[in-house]
């Protein structure tokens, strides 16, 4: 019984060290556009710009900036998310995301140009990929509305490929778009009942060459967009994949997989553990002093031995 113990004592310290060691639960979020919980997270870069400030202050669980998901939408997302909450998923973890600012750090893109859209993934899922884009009327001062976005998606993929750790789907930016609008993009999964929301804020400009280009950038309104007192800007993802795929983002899950050191002190412990027992067993099984009853019956002979 003390052995039994003491190797469930060895899985326990064994099972504990090991699940310290894997990387937290996440999903994922746009990030080439950047995304405003993308942004605004840990390593978004912008999360010391007014707009985030405001939004963590108001309520914006931006450590988690992969996590605005959904339960049993079914595609009934004009339904279960409220007008003024469509940023936010309709959650109050993420009621932050939805303040009405034009502000918010914005990716520029090319109108038109054709695109590698980017979503971050920290687990993987099936399902599919709708972008929305804002109307010519939209107005960032106000909080997104349905009726802000345009009523069919301009780009739609199922199962995109993942590289780099992020999915991806080629397309073409919507054309008929000047200044500041906002991508929205619903990830409905396939093998899970949850549905993710995220808003991208961007800028729209001429095309200069045809090549279309991504930078996202703190604003300091709807029509600033030269020079760093406009706000503070970062490089984000570059629009063609074989530019690469590095891209800021927030890290409340360790994106970098296993934790080896982890791993190795754990195996450590338990071969400490295990020897400890076997040597105990092994004490146990010695030779009994001589002349001692063995307690241990030769069965066909009916009697007990002698040491």
């Amino acid at each position: 019984m003390a052995v039994r113990r003491m190797l469930a004592a060895v899985a326990a310290v064994a099972a504990t060290l090991l699940v310290g060691a894997a990387p937290a639960a996440a999903h994922g979020a746009s990030t080439t556009p950047m995304s405003r919980a993308a942004a605004c997270g840990p390593e978004g870069g912008q999360a010391t710009t007014p707009a985030c400030r405001a939004a963590v202050a108001a309520g914006a669980a931006v450590r988690e900036w992969d996590n605005i998901r959904v339960a049993r939408v079914d595609g009934r997302d004009r339904e279960r998310i409220p007008d003024g909450e469509l940023c936010g998923g309709g959650l109050s973890a993420y009621q932050g995301l939805n303040l009405a600012r034009a502000d918010w750090p914005a990716t520029e893109l090319t109108a038109g140009a054709k695109f590698t859209f980017r979503y971050r993934t920290t687990i993987p899922h099936k399902g599919t990929f709708r972008l929305y884009v804002t109307t010519s009327s939209y107005d960032p001062t106000r909080r997104l509305a349905w009726s802000d976005l345009e009523r069919k998606p301009f780009l739609t993929a199922t199962d995109p490929p993942i590289r780099g750790g992020a999915y991806q789907m080629a397309g073409r930016l919507p054309t008929g778009r000047d200044g500041r609008h906002l991508i929205y993009v619903i990830w409905q999964n396939s093998d899970t009942q949850d549905t993710y929301y995220s808003c991208s804020d961007v800028v729209f400009r001429p095309a200069p060459g045809g090549a279309a280009s991504a930078r996202t950038r703190a604003s300091a309104g709807p029509t600033a967009t030269r020079g760093r007192a406009a706000g503070s800007t970062v490089r984000s993802a570059p629009a063609d994949p074989a530019a690469g795929a590095g891209v800021p983002v927030a890290a409340v899950t360790d994106l970098g997989g296993v934790r080896w050191p982890l791993l190795g002190g754990a195996a450590a412990v338990v071969t400490v553990l295990l020897a400890t027992v076997v040597g105990r067993r092994l004490r146990r099984a010695g030779t009994a002093p001589v002349g001692r009853p063995c307690g241990v019956r030769n069965h066909r002979a009916g009697r007990r031995r002698i040491w």
